[in-house]
């Protein structure tokens, strides 16, 4: 009995090592942060269950791999692609703005670093992972077919060679490089806003300023201060609304009338999707302090912010980020009764 348990617990922890680069991997494939997570527990049963069947010929990660391919393939047999905003209509104008919801399996999901960036010494390998859960990148991966994006994904992001791409998903090494090539192909097709977007690890002085200068504008509501920050055709999207604003000029109507009542909201640093991004409480004026109201994840380029995501669904979001759902006011604001 003893020696069975301890076998299941070494079994256990072995598969528990690989976690967070699965997790990666099935978020890439589905673009959805619940999902993956689903796609990645099932991945743990099938291996904990079938493990006596396993005859070790390929390493137990390569293993998991297959089976976790095997379950994505699966989840995206019903066709849905996760997309942003952009990727469904046009830019409205702000006279035009409407809160159009659609429902939640419509929308490419935020993901926190911590969840699908494995730790390593490598500063290449840690660039091209972070570059690969980007949101840019993710929404171009969901335009390829399922397998395609298999491929391009291990082959280009997780660097395996084109011979245990061809066994992992039972194909010829010619049926790997040619899916390859034209999933390259139909990437360089497409002009994804966001793909110019860079931040370095950690970010560099000029990034931190910037951030902390976008922190003091946004908590202090104050729209010059943001436009200083703004790229001209800076983007702002607002999942599950499918509107979404070009352009410093709208973007900043928006906050002051449709998104006036988050003046005063303050914001809590959080590492997602390679980018920085930010947790932003709104008053509560009925409890008091505040209460969640969106993950927003920034995307900078040239010393400018050029897009602004700001992830509503926070029942779903702020959990997934270990974030709390409710901050206190500050004393010094509740004695100035703010």
């Amino acid at each position: 009995m003893s020696d069975g348990t301890a076998t299941t617990t070494d079994l256990d922890v072995r598969l528990e090592k690989h976690r967070v680069e699965l997790t990666g991997y099935c978020y890439r494939m589905l673009g959805s942060s619940f999902e993956a997570e689903d796609a990645v527990q099932d991945t743990m049963v099938r291996a904990w269950r079938s493990y006596d069947k396993f005859e070790g010929r390929s390493s137990l990660r390569s293993w998991l791999y297959r089976i976790a391919t095997n379950v994505c393939l699966d989840m995206l047999t019903a066709g849905n692609k996760r997309a942003r905003p952009m990727d469904l209509t046009e830019s409205t104008p702000l006279a035009q703005a409407a809160l159009s919801p659609r429902p939640d399996n419509t929308w490419l999901e935020p993901m926190p670093d911590s969840r699908v960036l494995p730790t390593t010494d490598d500063p290449a390998e840690a660039a091209v992972a972070k570059e690969s859960v980007r949101l840019a990148f993710m929404a171009a991966l969901q335009q390829l077919p399922p397998k395609q994006r298999a491929v391009l994904i291990l082959r280009e992001v997780l660097a395996w060679k084109a011979s245990e791409v061809a066994e992992l998903l039972g194909t010829t090494v010619a049926s790997v490089n040619s899916a390859l090539q034209r999933a390259r192909a139909t990437l360089a097709e497409q002009q994804q806003p966001g793909t110019d977007a860079v931040a370095s690890d950690p970010l560099d002085e000029e990034q931190q300023k910037l951030l902390e200068r976008y922190v003091a504008a946004f908590e202090g509501y104050d729209m010059t201060a943001l436009t200083a920050l703004l790229h001209e055709d800076a983007i702002m999207t607002m999942p599950p609304f499918d509107l979404w604003l070009t352009g410093v000029q709208d973007i900043t109507g928006f906050m002051t009338t449709l998104g006036a009542p988050c003046a005063g909201s303050r914001l809590v640093p959080v590492q997602v999707n390679g980018l920085p991004g930010f947790a932003q409480y709104k008053p509560d004026p009925e409890a008091g302090g505040f209460s969640p109201w969106a993950v927003q994840v920034l995307e900078i380029s040239d010393g400018r912010i050029t897009g602004f995501h700001c992830f509503l669904d926070t029942k779903r979001w702020f959990p997934l980020f270990d974030l709390p759902l409710h901050l206190e006011a500050e004393a010094d604001q509740v004695e100035e009764g703010v």
